[in-house]
């Protein structure tokens, strides 16, 4: 482990940089009843090396609460900065590049305890203050954490990942004591967990019964140490939990250290790993747009065309993408042929209406066992013409501004 916290644990010369270059910007923000402050793992300490992403946060006093404080402070950045991006969230925030980094500016309402928050940024300070009271041995636990889930694409918890949180990580690694308590905990989770760790409650069920209903779909459900009320999983996706778990125990039987180093998906290792099978390989141009939204649409486009690859009996897929990056989606199949027709079957003779409805849409239909069948003639049985007709598809059309398709 020492090897790996060399390279992920900010080297002096980074820190100096890296709080240099966050200094210089909260300087430039000057608005009256308002502090700037940095945030995010920044404030913590459990930022990875060669990260450049700094976060923010302007707190604006509480009699500002009823005003649009993201207004207010995009007059004051569109002076001081020359160019900046003005995102949507549960309220708009500012993205800049300034010096070779990517910095975030939130707005926030100013407050000392989670319920008197406006919006649930508002709580992330306390977020900040929560973390720091751990040792400098517990941030480095979670730094390789979140090296873990960064490296095996478990990371970030927009809508289109679905994935572990930085404060997640965090809440996780304090609750078990390290990153090798948490991977073997892991292996025993059961469904709805409750991971409680400044135990607000008495017990799971206690819990559950006081979490708003909408709170708890979440396959694990993490109470915020600063908020009892809110389940800090509640983004995290039961795909990337199940991920998390295997590779989990595939990493506890080795020990192998290439798990904590990102591996870049390539056209070339895709091909490679084709073997027998049919490969569809998409290259996709996507459209427009703030990062979670553009990373959801190309989510529903890959998922979509997975669905109808059915029919030719689709044995593995996967998509892989980087902010301001073509996307790459791939598909491996047995067959690059389907049945020319197939049948369909329809309703039981005793329900008329439905029936007489369902030879109306189908024209070849036969009874058997007392159910009205009919035989469908499969308008592309080929791989290469199917694919085609469904990226003409506008579920398709809507979601993409360009698609590349390579049969292999």
């Amino acid at each position: 482990m020492k090897q790996i916290l060399q390279d992920i644990v900010p080297t002096k010369q980074e820190c100096e940089e890296f709080t240099k270059v966050a200094d210089a910007v909260i300087k430039k923000i000057k608005i009256k009843d308002a502090d700037a402050i940095l945030g995010g793992s920044g404030a913590k300490d459990t930022w990875l090396a060669t990260s450049h992403d700094i976060d923010i946060f302007v707190q604006f006093a509480r009699k500002y609460e009823d005003k649009s404080i993201s207004d207010i402070l995009e007059k004051v950045l569109k002076k001081a900065f020359t160019k900046i991006e003005r995102l949507h969230g549960s309220r708009d925030y500012f993205q800049l590049f300034y010096k070779g980094y990517t910095i975030e500016l939130v707005p926030i309402i100013k407050i000392t305890k989670a319920e008197n928050a406006c919006n649930i940024t508002d709580v992330s300070p306390l977020h900040a203050t929560w973390v720091n009271k751990q040792s400098m041995k517990v941030k480095n636990e979670i730094r390789l954490a979140k090296q873990f889930c960064k490296a095996n694409k478990l990371y970030g918890a927009e809508s289109y990942i679905a994935g572990f949180s930085g404060y997640i990580i965090e809440i996780l690694i304090v609750y078990y004591g390290s990153f090798e308590k948490l991977l073997r905990a892991s292996l025993q989770w059961k469904p709805q967990l409750v991971v409680d760790v400044e135990k607000h409650y008495k017990n799971r069920k206690m819990a559950l019964f006081h979490l708003n209903k909408s709170k708890t779909q979440s396959p694990l459900i993490i109470i915020d140490p600063v908020d009892k009320g809110r389940n800090a999983a509640a983004a995290l996706g039961a795909v990337k939990l199940r991920e998390f778990t295997k590779l989990a125990k595939k990493y506890l039987q080795t020990k192998d250290l290439s798990y904590f180093t990102e591996k870049k998906v390539t056209k070339e290792m895709i091909i490679q790993k084709k073997g027998k099978q049919h490969l569809t390989l998409m290259t996709i141009t996507p459209q427009d747009g703030k990062r979670d939204v553009i990373g959801m649409k190309l989510r529903k486009t890959f998922e979509y065309i997975e669905k109808s690859l059915a029919p030719f009996a689709l044995l593995k897929a996967g998509w892989e993408w980087n902010p301001g990056e073509d996307a790459l989606l791939y598909y491996y199949t047995k067959k690059d042929m389907q049945s020319s027709s197939i049948v369909r079957k329809g309703p039981p003779l005793k329900m008329k209406e439905q029936v007489t409805n369902f030879k109306k849409k189908n024209k070849d239909t036969y009874i058997k066992n007392k159910t009205i069948f009919a035989n469908i003639t499969v308008k592309h049985p080929s791989l290469k013409a199917f694919i085609k007709s469904v990226l003409k598809e506008k579920y398709v059309t809507e979601r993409t501004r360009k698609v590349i398709v390579e049969l292999y």
